[in-house]
């Protein structure tokens, strides 16, 4: 398959690692006079590994472990054997967000698998643990795509040059796998592994696609106007929970497809989904009002966790939560006074993945922390 820079006009995509963070405002965007590191290697500095970080409140975790110090650093992924996790980060230095592999869960060493050119988002391990996936701009250009403009508030960026992309797990063997123009990103597999779940505007709109690991035979499984996207399979495979938000029809949902035309995305209003893998039986999960995202599912299918900012007045506090599929049985998970989000279980449902702004030294740093996972 022939690389080409097929788009010339940045428009379209949704971060899934883009949300206010702690009391911040961030967007996980490039720095223009930013260079990207040198090398794929990246040492982590190294934080205090035995310090408990564990918050008052926090009963379901235990030796909380920070993995990665400095920069911003979120969405760890677990290999499907629970060997490594596999992050997005704009390290020190670096221009926008690059793809990370963490071998190392003790020390948090880290190497990069992506190019080191444009800027990424949304990665994941094959099932076979021997390859990768994650999304690009940089066939479109290597250097970081412009970061929004705020002065209709605060919107993502829907980078028309994403493209979704395979790799062996050392970066090597680079595959595209989507090509439509539009927007192509928040690609997740299926622990069964026969199926890739996406977020694509390649039809005018944000909706969630399934295609096979090889980029064929794809099929839409959303249809309605609004954003659809940060799927996840559940451990069996037999359905998918996503974020969305559905414009009512009218000044809301004009303003949703006026911005979506120009590139961008409001993301103050999100709640929680599940649906059949096939995209039948949709139902609504939360309903919390505020940006409720990044859900994932409990490895026993019947919970899952997610990030919300519902309980604070501003807006600017995220915790995690937890809520069964039934949408019965609320319960938060974490209680520090700064962001917490991205919860990922290991597939064997002892160890929590997340990223949160704690110990921080009150910069905006976001790192990853690893959990004991305590059930009642």
């Amino acid at each position: 398959m022939t690389f080409l820079h097929r788009r010339t006009r940045i428009a379209a995509p949704l971060f899934t690692g883009a949300i206010f963070f702690g009391a911040a405002l961030l967007l996980a965007a490039c720095g223009a006079d930013s260079e990207q590191p040198a090398t794929g290697e990246y040492a982590t500095p190294q934080p205090s590994h035995a310090a408990d970080h564990a918050q008052p409140g926090e009963k379901h975790l235990r030796n909380v472990r920070q993995l990665t110090s400095g920069g911003e650093n979120a969405e760890a992924y677990w290999a499907f054997d629970g060997s490594a996790l596999i992050y997005q980060a704009r390290k020190p230095g670096a221009g926008c967000d690059q793809i990370y592999v963490m071998d190392d869960l003790e020390t948090g060493e880290s190497r990069m698998v992506s190019t080191g050119d444009g800027r990424t988002t949304c990665s994941y391990f094959y099932p076979s643990g021997d390859r990768i996936l994650y999304s690009s701009t940089h066939l479109a250009d290597p250097a970081c795509p412009p970061v929004p403009d705020f002065s209709q508030g605060y919107v993502w960026p829907i980078y028309e040059s994403y493209d979704i992309f395979a790799a062996d797990a050392d970066g090597g063997n680079l595959r595209q796998l989507t090509e439509a123009d539009g927007y192509d990103a928040e690609a997740t597999f299926s622990p069964v592994g026969d199926r890739i779940v996406f977020t694509s505007a390649r039809d005018g709109d944000l909706e969630l696609y399934s295609m096979a690991p090889d980029g064929s035979d794809m099929q839409r499984l959303t249809n309605r106007i609004g954003y659809d996207g940060g799927a996840f399979y559940s451990p069996d495979g037999s359905q998918i929970v996503w974020r969305a938000h559905y414009p009512e029809p009218g000044p809301e949902q004009d303003d949703y497809l006026r911005l979506l035309e120009e590139g961008l995305l409001r993301p103050g209003e999100l709640e929680i989904y599940v649906m059949d893998a096939d995209g039948s039986n949709m139902r609504q999960v939360t309903h919390l009002g505020g940006a409720n995202f990044a859900p994932y599912w409990h490895p026993d299918g019947k919970r899952i966790l997610f990030s919300s900012n519902h309980e604070d007045p501003n807006g600017r506090e995220f915790e995690i939560y937890m809520i069964g599929v039934d949408g019965t049985g609320l319960t938060r998970i974490t209680h520090s006074e700064a962001f917490d989000g991205f919860p990922v279980f290991s597939p064997d449902g002892r160890y929590l993945a997340f990223g949160s702004n704690r110990n921080n030294a009150d910069t905006n740093d976001t790192n990853i922390f690893l959990a004991e996972w305590v059930e009642d």
